[in-house]
């Protein structure tokens, strides 16, 4: 059932913009997106920057793809590769709704999923065995939720130079690029499109995620 309405205003309070910076132990809110990290190898980044991420078969919290907002976690893995050969890249996460675990064998650790969750949250200096260096870790179910939009740390200039351009060739090609709504003006994400239709009282055409929409007034 739609809802009817004649004028709205959003205050907004930074969530729901791209790339927001958050120490590693600020709780991340539900639905944000947010600057985060992921360490892998050089020819790994090449192809999740072609193809995007695909989601691992099991780890620490299951299914998904594991990320951090703390580069320095980022920056040792993986553990099995020469400091040489590693490249952390820079992410932009849909976190959607989270679930902060906090224990070891905590009852939704890998089920959390199941459960209406999008993203799992450890967050840093907990004492969870698991996580013995104590940095802030995160899964995200989805793929499609993590976007590459740049790379933080390469071994040398001319690796970074290369995927650097291969991030900007993927835009142009459009992988994990977003075409911008014509009515609010914002990006839209791959999966979820904007919700259009017609204004109840005035008629015009509006989109639900536009900031402010006023009928004009009768005359």
């Amino acid at each position: 059932m739609s809802v009817q309405f004649s004028g709205w205003e959003v205050i907004d309070d930074g969530a729901s913009f791209p790339g927001l910076e958050l120490n590693s132990s600020q709780k991340p809110r539900s639905r944000g997106v947010y600057t985060m990290y992921h360490g892998t190898s050089i020819t790994s980044a090449r192809v999740i920057i072609a193809n995007g991420f695909k989601q691992s078969s099991d780890g620490m919290l299951g299914k998904g793809v594991y990320v951090s907002r703390n580069i320095n976690k980022a920056s040792g893995y993986p553990f099995l590769c020469s400091p040489a050969d590693r490249v952390v890249l820079q992410l932009h996460v849909r976190v959607g709704r989270v679930k902060r675990i906090d224990k070891d064998n905590h009852p939704m650790q890998k089920t959390w999923h199941s459960h209406g969750y999008d993203t799992a949250w450890v967050p840093p200096n907990i004492g969870l065995l698991a996580v013995r260096s104590g940095l802030e870790e995160d899964c995200v179910f989805d793929p499609k939720r993590v976007k590459v939009v740049g790379i933080a740390k390469a071994s040398n200039d001319s690796i970074q130079k290369e995927l650097k351009g291969l991030i900007k060739s993927s835009g142009r090609r459009g992988v994990g690029a977003a075409e911008v709504c014509s009515l609010c003006k914002r990006k839209t994400q791959q999966g979820s499109p904007h919700i259009k239709q017609k204004c109840w009282e005035c008629g015009k055409n509006i989109c639900i995620l536009m900031s402010k929409h006023l009928c004009p007034a009768k005359p």
